[in-house]
């Protein structure tokens, strides 16, 4: 297949025909070292065109007042290169970290090309869990309010007569999991994707690391090869370079990420070093200093998170719990909840670490360290999103050392210590000591009436963890 062009923010290109993977980033610093000094010599000219406004962009007046309205002020760097290539009517692969603002980079080209030619059935945007394809679908119906786009959301945990009755109402835009929008494809009568002008893969990486790579094959397959392909991602690995090479046709490049665990200027990192003992007392303390705060605790067990949510509540904080085991309603409204302030606090697993736009999370604490060093900068990227400043906080103890100097490295930065008084969290002991109590009492009650009484052991288990069909796929298990 052609290689891709690409394009950075600086205008950097790199020939054609390279290999373009973030592995191979060293072997083409020679040729973007001579493009960077033919950049740099233009460097007053770029200024000066440089896009100010979406007008600038190529976007049509409708596009620019929904943009307006939405509290868009100026396009983010992903928007700024992505949309004008876009518009050219051509493949594109975006790279960019998360919170860059992804989703209307796609979103807007699209509607410009429906108000263009409007027809049903037009884009289809694959994501890898529910609660992002809501939040994409509610993007394009916020952004296409002015002439009235429709779409329909398509995932697990729903059932599928309601759905297929939206798809009976021809929307404009479909939303989907993999495994429910073949579902529909091999059993919904009538339902086919022959006329399609639109694909988006949102969150490849993610969508690949779920296994949904057969099911995405398949997929491929009834559509028609007459398209435009976008796929987004936070990083590019060996699998999503296939992915592109298999769905995409010679496609145009936009990175804005600099290195492969990129985090955005406005966000502040810091750790607690502390010993496992007294982590529990730490989180208060931590908790009490930002109170009135919107925070994102992020655990690495649903027991942890249930634990966790129990104890703060316990202690009086309005505290929430999202992990993989709740119902697909339990776990929309806790988001519900959180995003309308009437909780400050949500507990959570890696499922609202990725993709999920929460607005204005002013902190961040990592209460267990992420397993690798992407899921660390998908968590973080929960704070600090569309330009706004955040804060991010990582508990580590003795046993974790190892895992937070790999943070660090991949970070290719060390960072600083969060300052706290000894004594001054010590003194909150007794009182965390009681709701850690009060938290264990109530676990164990709950297990044994999730288990009909029957405890913990292999015939009542605690958390149902078992092979998943595709219709649970695109539920995060904690």
């Amino acid at each position: 297949m052609p290689g891709f062009k690409k394009r950075k923010i600086s205008h950097e290109r790199v020939a054609e025909g390279e290999n373009v993977s973030d592995d191979s980033r060293s072997s083409q610093e020679d040729v973007q070292e001579s493009a960077a000094e033919e950049a740099e010599s233009h460097n007053d000219d770029g200024a000066a065109k440089a896009p100010k406004t979406f007008k600038d962009l190529g976007l049509i007046p409708q596009l620019c007042e929904a943009c307006d309205t939405l509290g868009y002020k100026a396009p983010t760097a992903i928007q700024t290169e992505a949309i004008p290539l876009a518009l050219q009517n051509r493949d594109l692969i975006g790279l960019a970290e998360t919170g860059s603002g992804k989703t209307a980079a796609f979103a807007l080209p699209i509607l410009q090309a429906l108000m263009d030619k409007p027809q049903p059935f037009f884009g289809l945007v694959l994501a890898p869990t529910r609660e992002l394809a809501y939040q994409i679908s509610e993007a394009f119906e916020a952004l296409g309010s002015t002439i009235s786009v429709r779409s329909v959301v398509l995932v697990g945990g729903m059932d599928m007569v309601p759905q297929a009755i939206a798809i009976g109402k021809r929307p404009h835009i479909i939303v989907a999991t993999p495994g429910r929008l073949l579902d529909h494809l091999e059993n919904t009568k009538g339902f086919s994707l022959r006329s399609l002008k639109y694909l988006v893969m949102d969150e490849a990486d993610r969508l690949l690391d779920m296994d949904f790579g057969p099911i995405i094959d398949k997929i491929l397959k009834v559509l028609p090869r007459e398209r435009r392909t976008f796929l987004f991602s936070a990083t590019m690995s060996s699998k999503v370079e296939g992915l592109q090479r298999a769905s995409l046709s010679n496609p145009l490049r936009v990175s804005v990420s600099s290195n492969k665990y990129q985090t955005v200027s406005t966000l502040l990192q810091y750790y607690l070093f502390i010993p496992h003992k007294h982590k529990d007392v730490h989180l208060i303390w931590l908790l009490n200093e930002h109170v009135g705060q919107s925070v994102i605790i992020f655990t690495r067990t649903v027991h942890e998170t249930m634990r966790l949510t129990i104890l703060a509540r316990a202690l009086g904080f309005g505290a929430i719990a999202l992990h993989g085991q709740l119902s697909q309603s339990a776990r929309l409204g806790a988001l519900g909840k959180f995003r309308s302030r009437s909780r400050d606090i949500l507990i959570a697993t890696d499922v609202a670490a990725r993709g999920l736009d929460i607005p204005s999370v002013d902190l961040v604490l990592n209460y267990d360290l992420a397993a690798d060093s992407k899921t660390h900068v998908h968590r973080i990227g929960r704070t600090a999103r569309a330009g706004k400043s955040g804060k991010a906080i990582s508990l580590v103890t003795q046993y974790d050392v190892e895992v937070w100097l790999r943070i660090e490295k991949a970070l290719d930065r060390k960072l600083p210590e969060y300052k706290v008084e000894k004594e001054e969290v010590l003194i909150l002991s007794d009182r965390v000591a009681e709701a850690q109590r009060q938290a264990i009492t109530e676990l164990k009650d709950l297990d044994e009436r999730k288990n009909g009484g029957r405890g913990s052991g292999p015939k009542g288990r605690r958390f149902g963890n078992g092979k998943r069909g595709r219709d649970d796929m695109d539920q995060e298990e904690g």
